[in-house]
């Protein structure tokens, strides 16, 4: 039975934060064997192609996603479209239903793997198919804003609920300040995300995380012991390093600098920060006195990053600050000689590559579970500084970014110092030969005892 070979159906979340890690969990899966059938928008399918280690055994399958009334023609996915039409996107993928019930019946795997398709469970178990919740989202997240224990579906989701966690949460140093409280209670209005979820755990079969057990083990069980699931870890799911040389011309802007002295910031193919969050952030960086590399999107009400610029800071920086507005190949500026410290929103697979690198973490979570995993790292892990905010609004100054990076810069602050040495500490943990194989072992023999 251990040698049995498993057909699993992947769906996840229309967007490249959460399509990304699911092909990484693919290639693990195909590894030993397993084959995949991986459905994703068509329009996306060329974006992950790449990424596809074992062909022969995962099979990309395009979906044609429906137009829905608000949306922009030809949106797929939420890179696709601002914020506030995210739940827009979940509708579309609700319509995807008939199709998917087409696929299921005719390819017949063993398992699906989801995450927001809410209805999914209903009809896998109508199929015969067992459903496997797999969580991008980290289980401290889900346990702190979705725990049954807070009642939401009764209730309502009230920001003032979310300013302390949920009775029987783990102990912890997670909490939320008013304005994040406030702002992911009002992303849970109409069919909500939160509905959604509860949905998701309630109805599946099995609950998956991304992540370890000491990493976040209590956070898991409690879910498992709060939706009376089993719960499973499948560990870091690191993607493996890349094999292909950083390209010419990215090797050559970064070796102009000394080791360890580069800030790199960036914040995922979403985020789009406001005009004077971006140029307090980018000012912010000047005030450090180091070299650095902004890759962000421009900022609301600019057409590129350059015509944001605060007045006078491009003709200050010549050659120490670098602005890019496009893609680039994180994973290997991250492991790059010259680079220092990361600027990052937290998104789960940001900070994934980032515990395995020698940077120094600046954490400025912008939105949903990027806060909670803000809090996670610099809290309780201990392996990262968060730049200080507002209370109230949230607002932050480019004295509260240079404070963070000095202090992860300075070898007599006792904090900094705490903070490089636990992160030495992780990244040689997750590193660890075996650890990995360990855990996808230990995954597909739990996955083995459900069929």
């Amino acid at each position: 039975m251990a040698d049995r070979s498993f057909h699993i159906a992947m769906y996840p979340w229309f967007t490249l934060g959460h399509i990304t890690p699911y092909v990484h969990m693919a290639n693990k899966l195909a590894e030993r064997g397993h084959k995949i059938s991986f459905f994703l928008p068509a329009k996306t399918q060329h974006k992950v192609e790449a990424f596809n280690l074992h062909t022969h055994l995962i099979t990309f399958i395009p979906i044609i996603v429906p137009h829905v009334e608000g949306l922009p023609l030809g949106a797929e996915t939420t890179n696709d479209v601002p914020f506030p039409l995210h739940p827009l996107i979940m509708t579309a993928m609700d319509l995807t239903e008939p199709d998917i019930e087409a696929y299921l019946r005719e390819l017949k795997p063993h398992f699906a793997f989801y995450d927001f398709t809410c209805w999914l469970p209903v009809l896998t178990r109508r199929l015969g198919i067992k459903s496997v919740v797999y969580c991008i989202i980290s289980s401290a997240t889900i346990g702190y804003l979705l725990s049954p224990a807070r009642k939401t579906l009764e209730k309502g989701m009230i920001g003032s609920d979310l300013l302390e966690p949920p009775e029987g949460f783990p102990s912890s140093s997670i909490k939320l300040r008013a304005h994040e409280a406030q702002a992911l209670a009002d992303y849970g209005s109409g069919l909500s995300f939160v509905e959604r979820q509860l949905m998701s755990l309630s109805d599946c079969d099995i609950i998956g995380f991304k992540t370890c057990r000491e990493i976040e083990g209590p956070y898991g069980e409690y879910i498992g012991s709060q939706f009376g699931k089993p719960v499973i870890f499948a560990g870091p799911v690191v993607p493996n390093p890349p094999k292909i040389a950083l390209e010419k011309q990215w090797e050559k802007l970064l070796s102009k600098f000394q080791p360890k002295t580069l800030i790199f910031c960036a914040f995922g193919s979403e985020c789009v920060l406001k005009m004077d969050r971006f140029q307090e952030l980018v000012l912010g960086l000047e005030l450090t006195g180091l070299p650095f590399l902004v890759a962000l999107k421009p900022p609301m009400g600019a057409e590129t990053i350059e015509s944001a610029l605060p007045e006078g800071f491009q003709e200050r920086l010549k050659g120490r600050g670098i602005l890019h507005g496009g893609w680039v190949p994180q994973q290997q500026i991250l492991r790059h000689r010259s680079v220092g410290y990361f600027v990052t929103h937290c998104g789960s697979g940001s900070l994934a590559e980032a515990m395995v690198s020698d940077c120094q973490l600046v954490l400025l979570p912008q939105v949903g579970d990027q806060i909670i995993n803000a809090r996670l790292m610099a809290g309780d892990l201990k392996i990262g500084v968060e730049v200080e905010k507002g209370d109230e609004d949230g607002v932050f100054t480019k004295y509260d970014v240079c404070k963070a990076v000095r202090t992860l810069m300075d070898h007599d602050n006792e904090l900094g110092n705490e903070v490089r040495t636990n992160h030495a500490k992780w990244k040689e943990f997750l590193l660890k030969p075996g650890l990995e194989n360990s855990y996808m072992d230990d995954f597909v023999m739990q996955l083995h005892a459900l069929v």
